[in-house]
């Protein structure tokens, strides 16, 4: 090189201009690679979604309340036979009965001895009146010839009339005796539910023990705990749901509210009749809503409303098509959709579903609705099938 310089002295002094343009057109030529390379990539989008605006629907209105599940009547089934010993019992907690059904029964011996002891009375009571009947009669027909005198007469009168009340005496006594061979066996005093057993095979038990309890007609209800500002809101007949400690909805109607409000806490109590179901049990807790009438609200499908650190967050969408994490507040629900109460303008363009797989800032692709769906559907099974993995 330097010999070279040598033969032409006019390079020595451009030399370094060209090296130094050589050098910037090699790193402007790198940087535009650089370029090239980054670009698709951070231009790709993310995801392929669809958007949905808040829309205007008709919303129940409510009064939520909290109480307990109860049964409608409990009807507590007890012997009324004393003194005799339980022979069987037939049914447990549990157990749908019948009106008239056997429940239980005690042991019959002495009191059908009584019984069979006092118709043995009753029919010499029977065979006394009519001895005394004839004898009444014939004094009947002597009473004008002068046979007899009227003392005989009224003695004979007497002796039947006392004959027919120690009859009737007696008979009263039998059907006393029939009613305790029937408490011999105890019956359901009307459909239901049995919901607590004491009774114990070979007890001897006085007249008055408990046996049973049992819920009348398998009929539940709700007491709801309704403050008093609200009771004016409240009727018969009106809707109610009612939800169970872990159970799904049970639907009720107002049946009546009590006319009372608790001087301690400025509750009042509402009884709700619930519909048949399997989850409703009497004791449980349960939360309830009265619906009281409907008001118009913005709404978005619950799939567009995520949970993030304890937040209800939606992903709006910018003129950039990329979305920001924006917090909301939330209120009714019906159906699929939910009420956004605040947070969120009246026209933004929300992701309607799929951003759990977003992050705030990413770009995305947007598409109608039903080509949205797809999409999603699409982009998710990947996902779905790296965690499973």
């Amino acid at each position: 090189m330097p010999a070279l310089l040598d033969r032409f002295p006019a390079a020595r002094h451009t030399w370094p201009a060209l090296a130094l343009a050589a050098l910037s057109l090699a790193a402007a030529l790198a940087v535009r690679a650089a370029d090239d390379k980054a670009a698709p990539a951070a231009a790709r989008p993310a995801l392929t979604v669809s958007t949905v605006r808040p829309q205007p629907s008709t919303l129940p209105l409510g009064i939520g309340a909290n109480g307990s599940i109860a049964a409608w009547q409990e009807a507590i089934i007890g012997t009324e036979a004393n003194g005799l010993r339980l022979a069987e019992v037939r049914v447990n907690v549990g157990d749908p009965v019948k009106r008239g059904q056997v429940l239980a029964t005690f042991k019959p011996d002495m009191v059908q001895a009584d019984a069979a002891q006092i118709r043995a009375t009753v029919a010499e009571a029977e065979a006394a009146l009519a001895e005394a009947s004839a004898n009444a009669a014939r004094a009947r027909t002597l009473q004008d010839s002068g046979a007899i005198s009227d003392l005989q007469i009224n003695q004979y009168l007497t002796a039947e009339r006392t004959a027919q009340a120690r009859l009737d005496a007696h008979r009263a006594q039998a059907r006393v005796q029939q009613l305790r061979v029937a408490q011999t066996q105890v019956l359901a005093p009307d459909d239901g539910v049995i919901s607590a057993r004491s009774a114990t095979v070979g007890a001897v038990l006085p007249a008055g023990t408990e046996l049973f309890r049992m819920i009348r007609q398998g009929r539940l209800e709700w007491r709801a705990e309704v403050a008093a500002s609200d009771l004016k809101s409240i009727r018969p007949g009106m809707a109610v749901r009612v939800t169970p400690s872990g159970g799904s909805p049970v639907a009720g109607k107002v049946r009546m509210v009590a006319p009372t409000v608790d001087p301690q806490t400025r509750n009042g109590i509402v009884y709700v009749d619930l519909a048949p179901s399997a989850e409703a049990r009497a004791g449980m807790f349960a939360r309830g809503e009265f619906e009281i009438g409907t008001s118009r609200g913005l709404t978005l499908p619950q799939s567009a409303v995520l949970l993030r650190d304890g937040f209800s967050t939606v992903l709006q969408l910018g003129a950039d098509d990329r979305v920001r994490s924006v917090k909301v507040t939330t209120g009714r629900r019906a159906g699929e959709r939910i009420e956004i109460t605040g947070g969120l303008p009246a026209d933004a363009r929300v992701v309607a579903s799929g951003g759990g797989f977003l992050s705030d800032g990413d770009l995305v692709r947007v598409v109608d609705a039903a080509a949205g769906a797809s999409a999603q559907a699409r982009a998710a099974a990947p996902a779905a099938s790296a965690v499973r993995r």
